[in-house]
Order: C-alpha cells, then structure tokens, then sequence
C-alpha cells in the first residue's frame, strides 16, 4: 500500500475558542497550496483507491480540492482518527481498516500527522515536521514502512514557475 501523508493546507490564524477552530476554512494561499499538490500528483499519474481526512473543516476542504485536481470521484471518508486529538492506536486501526487500498491519501493536522507519519517507517519515536500543505509518500508494503519523498507547496511552486516558463518554444525570426 502507498500511503500519502498531506497536512492540511493553509487555513490563517489559528482561532482561541476550539468550537470557532473546528469551522475554520482553507484561506486563498492555502487553496493554491491544493492546486499545486493536486498538479504534482496529476505529473505522477496518482490515482487514488480511497481519501481519508480529519472531520475538521480546513481537512475536508484540502482533501477535496485535491480529489477534485486528481479527478477522484468516491466519497471522502471523514475520520476521527485524524483529527488533531486521534491517538497512535486510533491512527493504525485507520490504518488496519484500509488494507486492500493500493494508494490511499490520508489529510490530518500537526502535530499529530507528523508523530504518525514517522511512526509508519520508524520503530523509535520519529517525527517529521511538516509544514502546511507538505505531502510525503510511504511505501507501506512492509513494516516498517519506507518514506519515499516528502515535497513542500513551496517547492512545488519553484518548480512549477520553472516548467512552466521554460516549457515555452524558443522561436527566432530572421
């Protein structure tokens, strides 16, 4: 199974009162954060069996508007195990749950995401700092699992501006 782990993407300031927090959408950048990973995945060909997020507002929009760039038809399955207060043991009964997938895309928060993502190719207490919109794919045929790569949107958008300012053919008149 490959899994892509995707922190949710931007969502601006985080708000004091959690009941207010939970309804916090995506904001413009964190949108075009989407775009970009869902592109990235399209260069790939990823297409995905199952997309699993956390039932938090900005989760849920990061997880579509990533489905919709990679053309993913199914329904979104919401879990709590992905939520910011899920536990480990939540996490790998999600995970259980999800043998027969071969690419399954899981959208949660930090700083949970990061202790389950270094805990499916460590055996020790690893834990990756992922920034917004960060995407990494584990190779989870095995356990351990094997973390394939992890990408930025920040990166993305560098390479992205290159491609596409060069993608152009030179013409010369003479």
């Amino acid at each position: 199974m490959n899994l892509y782990v995707l922190r949710h993407a931007s969502a601006g300031t985080r708000r004091a009162n959690p009941t207010i927090d939970v309804k916090r959408p995506l904001d413009k950048e964190g949108k075009q954060q989407c775009i970009l990973v869902g592109t990235y995945l399209n260069g790939l060909k990823v297409q995905f069996d199952r997309i699993v997020s956390s039932p938090l507002k900005r989760s849920q929009q990061t997880a579509s508007f990533v489905g919709t760039e990679v053309g993913y038809e199914s329904e979104i399955v919401i879990s709590d195990a992905l939520a910011p207060g899920a536990t480990l043991r939540d996490f790998y009964n999600l995970i259980d749950s999800l043998n027969g997938d071969e690419n399954v895309l899981l959208v949660g928060h930090n700083p949970n995401i990061s202790t389950f993502l270094g805990s499916l190719f460590s055996t020790g207490k690893t834990s990756l700092r992922l920034r917004k919109g960060a995407l990494a794919r584990v190779d989870y045929t095995r356990r351990p699992g094997t973390l394939l790569w992890l990408v930025e949107p920040r990166i993305l958008r560098g390479i992205y501006g290159k491609v596409t300012s060069k993608s152009r053919r030179k013409t010369s008149r003479k």
